[in-house]
């Protein structure tokens, strides 16, 4: 095998593993994250947990905020800034 060739592959295959890798694996997003929300957390537990939402709306007291996109979500209802309701899609 040719030596000269075998260093810049070995680089491009590790870079493509690690871009696939970025990729798909670092979206918190995910089931076990769901799993850990629980009624009552506060909105900086949560960001904590998911990073920062992709959305969220406010009305009164009341903060629906979104965390992915379609079709992985998970909606999360604060009231007064505390975990009231939450659910997921897609996960």
């Amino acid at each position: 095998m040719n030596e000269k060739y075998t260093l810049p592959r070995c680089l491009f295959i590790t870079m493509l593993t690690l871009f696939f890798f970025v990729i798909t694996g670092c979206s918190k997003v995910n089931k076990e994250n769901y799993d850990k929300l629980k009624v009552g957390m506060s909105y900086e537990e949560v960001t904590q947990l998911l990073g920062q939402p992709e959305q969220c709306q406010t009305v009164v007291v009341v903060k629906n905020c979104t965390w992915g996109k379609a079709p992985k979500t998970i909606t999360v209802q604060l009231v007064a800034d505390k975990v009231g309701l939450f659910e997921s899609s897609g996960l």
